[in-house]
């Protein structure tokens, strides 16, 4: 076992195999995950990695503390799609010149964001440290963090980028092992999502790092011209900004592996002149839908919020909790056949372990070590299910299973009975919030308001009847 691995492992698809994970700096270790594209309400194939690495960031505050792990999703806010929402949605206002297209595009974004932030609270995932826009990290910032075109100067300055018919793009044939994390030679390359294959690139691979703007898109000022980023650029730029140019853990869908994720490392290494971006590069499998692949066209495109809060998906509506543990039944690597059966199968587990943790109500106990080994073994969720149901099993015969398997419940995002929650604490955050609301810093209200969901609290805002102010009651959300 490597010095300062502590057990954990990890699959790296940078090299294809299962790994001892030994963090650059234990006092810091930096993960980065991409977030959302927030052109729409995020749907139930977002979900999954959002929640597979909250699990992980969870293990690593574990191991490491609370304080030495910094992990940093980030969203997307300047993509053709979100565009394209703003003027369906704001068409009028923009050609009256009510409103700019970056600030309707704005507005569109601040709307799903928010509906985000909603959704993945309610899953039970931990806010990350830091969640960097990526409108805000195009030009160049005050505080001197990484920014696009700051990185769009350092590669054309060493000779991987060059302009072209008012593009600047990414040299492929300039880096010689370019395809290194997908395993594709150079000549096999596409030019990937949301590039097309043009003539005045060098070569057919080349991605976009800057592209010219029509009055009828967003756009800042450049020495290339009033312009946008290309795709991969900005998580270049966002986990430099956070992480540093080489960082630990680099996460996220399969899907991302070509283009997105190799030409982020295209990016990151010629700009730095480093090795690597990441040590340890991970990613979870793919997601159909009752043995289909999802798609609107099929009828079977589902977004978080749908399947919270509308009967759309077997004629009901899913707790938070129900949905996280059916994400995490299947290894994060495999595929996933997301069912009715099997939202059906977690909700039952969970309602058992429940049920057993709650003849402990009150009392502390400690996730055992059989679940930390589990989860450390590449986030081996099913083998850390078996433990809490093996503790389930034995919770009837004495309070230290039972509390045991509360602690694990609690470690792994699910929330708890009410015999556990310290009302008192509860009506205090209760009162902040209001005080927050009577300030109009609904900012910070929904901040309260989603943490306590995250816990399993939710509140409810209603008027006292013959007052007619606001009172919040709360409930405990299974």
């Amino acid at each position: 076992m490597s010095e300062g691995s502590k057990g954990l492992r990890l699959y790296n698809t940078l090299n294809r195999a299962k790994e001892d994970f030994v963090p650059i700096d234990p006092a810091n270790v930096r993960m980065y995950v991409c977030g959302p594209t927030v052109y729409d309400f995020a749907h139930i194939g977002n979900a999954r990695p959002v929640i597979v690495f909250d699990v992980l960031f969870r293990l690593l505050r574990h191991v490491y503390g609370a304080e030495h792990v910094t992990y940093v999703r980030n969203i997307t806010d300047v993509d053709d799609k979100i565009n394209a929402r703003a003027l369906r949605d704001f068409g009028s206002d923009i050609a009256s010149g009510k409103l700019s297209l970056n600030d309707a595009i704005r507005q569109v974004t601040a709307k799903t964001a928010d509906q985000f932030h909603k959704d993945v609270a309610t899953l039970g995932c931990l806010e990350p440290t830091h969640e960097p826009r990526a409108t805000e990290f195009v030009e160049p910032r005050a505080d001197g963090k990484t920014d696009m075109i700051g990185l769009i100067h350092q590669l054309i300055d060493r000779g991987h980028a060059y302009e072209a018919e008012g593009e600047v793009l990414f040299d492929t044939a300039s880096m010689p092992d370019y395809g290194e994390l997908s395993k594709r030679p150079l000549d096999e390359q596409q030019a990937g999502a949301r590039i097309a294959v043009d003539a005045h690139k060098k070569n057919p691979g080349d991605f976009v790092l800057w592209k010219l703007s029509s009055t009828e898109e967003p756009g800042w000022q450049s020495p290339w011209g009033r312009g946008r980023p290309g795709w991969h650029i900005e998580c270049s730029a966002m986990s430099a900004a956070y992480l540093g140019e080489v960082f630990d853990i680099h996460g996220g869908g399969l899907d991302l592996i070509f283009p997105h994720h190799e030409n982020e490392i295209a990016q990151s290494r010629c700009a730095h002149g480093t090795d690597v971006m990441a040590k340890v590069w991970m990613h979870n499998g793919f997601l159909q839908v009752e043995g289909q692949k999802m798609s609107k066209s099929l009828g079977n495109f589902y977004s978080i919020n749908e399947l919270l809060e509308t009967e759309t998906f077997g004629g009901r509506k899913w707790p938070g909790e129900v949905l996280r543990l059916a994400m995490l039944m299947t290894h994060y690597r495999e595929p996933i056949d997301f069912s009715v059966r099997k939202l059906e199968e977690a909700e039952n587990t969970l309602r058992k372990w429940k049920r057993a943790a709650d003849l402990a109500a009150g009392e502390a106990g400690d996730v055992p070590q059989a679940v930390i080994e589990a989860l450390s073994d590449d986030l081996g969720t099913y083998q850390a299910f078996q433990v809490l149901t093996q503790l389930a099993a034995e919770a009837a015969e004495g309070n230290a299973a039972a509390a045991s398997l509360r602690a694990s419940l609690q470690f792994l995002g699910f929330s708890l009975a009410t015999a556990d929650i310290d009302e008192q604490a509860v009506a205090k955050t209760i009162a902040e919030r209001l005080a927050f609301i009577a300030a109009k810093n609904w900012a910070e209200a929904d901040r309260i308001r989603d943490a306590l969901l995250a816990q399993g609290i939710q509140l409810k805002d209603g008027k006292d009847p013959v007052t007619g102010e606001r009172v919040t009651t709360w409930e405990v959300k299974r």
